[in-house]
């Protein structure tokens, strides 16, 4: 992963622990060829409100931190799985029903996966 992904990284694990979002995990696609992006961050809420606050604290550190906005952001309607893509990082925020079904971690099985310890 670049650094400019693995800025961006640190201040999406940030601001997705800020709300309380747990269970996150760093998949490196970088050494995969033909993966849509750089990595994905991975994560959960308890609830649509909680995945909601998370997408939100996501947009507002990286406006704030690294003068960046996505180029999309799909699934704040219902909030049971936000999708925000910064080109080289892409974050996926879940509701633990929603990442048991989609087990994006599983998908790219060439993956690096790096798993972010919960805070208490």
């Amino acid at each position: 992963m670049n650094s400019e992904a693995k800025k961006t990284v640190d201040v999406v694990v940030d601001a997705i622990q800020d709300k309380k979002g747990s269970e996150i995990v760093v998949a490196d696609l970088s050494q995969i060829e033909g993966a849509v992006c750089s990595c994905f961050v991975i994560c959960q809420g308890n609830t649509p409100v909680q995945v909601e606050a998370i997408a939100r604290s996501v947009g507002d550190r990286l406006r704030n931190d690294l003068q960046t906005k996505p180029i999309a952001v799909e699934g704040l309607r219902n909030a049971r799985w936000v999708a925000i893509d910064y080109v080289d990082v892409m974050v996926h925020i879940f509701v633990p029903e929603e990442r048991n079904f989609y087990s994006l971690e599983t998908l790219w099985a060439d993956a690096v996966l790096t798993q972010i310890p919960n805070i208490t």
